[in-house]
């Protein structure tokens, strides 16, 4: 365990246990996700992990609680901006991408977590989530079909669902090519994709 530095607020080390939670999993997989190494990360005892955390449950609703104010809250900007509704999208699906890249494991956590286990408090968070960012995207597609961008005809609520598949395409983008992977050219690439589909 790394020596003990100054103490931090409660604030600051809930932050280093979040990030080192993602941390972890990104590059070593929920089956190495442990209280030791989540505390040797962090250079903390695991009881004071559960000083900050009262349980594991404590620590991913805390991360859930930071995607719906950081990456549901910057598709919400995004999907509110007074632009045409293809720029919204465009924006929209960045602003998650660049997200995801920048808190790499977060997808493993969330449907490893929540969707697995028989966890029914995660499991409501998830759904939570998830229905923000489709409610979203339905607006802003049928904003696009009533500019005339997108045809009328697709159904609205599978082409968002269609859209929820993103994420999971980055993961394995991740994955199979972790290095040459660019949060621009991968925006370019999805939007083209998606945008080809609702196009007329």
């Amino acid at each position: 365990m790394k020596s003990p530095g100054k103490r931090q607020t409660t604030e600051v080390r809930r932050e280093q246990i979040k990030r080192a939670v993602l941390d972890i999993i990104a590059k070593e997989g929920m089956a190495r996700l442990s209280t030791r190494r989540l505390a040797e990360r962090v250079g903390i005892s695991e009881a004071a992990i559960f000083r900050h955390f009262r349980t594991k449950q404590d620590i991913i609703l805390g991360i859930m609680q930071d995607v719906k104010t950081d990456m549901v809250g910057g598709m919400q900007a995004a999907a509110a901006q007074q632009k045409s509704a293809d720029k919204r999208l465009f924006e929209l699906m960045c602003a998650q991408v660049k997200y995801i890249m920048k808190n790499e494991g977060i997808n493993i956590l969330l449907f490893s977590e929540a969707a697995h286990y028989n966890d029914s408090v995660l499991k409501t968070e998830l759904h939570g989530i998830l229905a923000a960012q489709k409610k979203l995207l339905v607006g802003v597609i049928r904003d696009g079909i009533k500019e005339g961008l997108w045809r009328g005809l697709i159904s609205v609520e599978d082409a968002a669902m269609l859209y929820m598949g993103i994420p999971i395409s980055l993961n394995i983008e991740l994955v199979l090519n972790r290095k040459s992977v660019n949060t621009e050219s991968f925006c370019k690439r999805m939007f083209f994709l998606f945008s080809g589909i609702l196009a007329r």
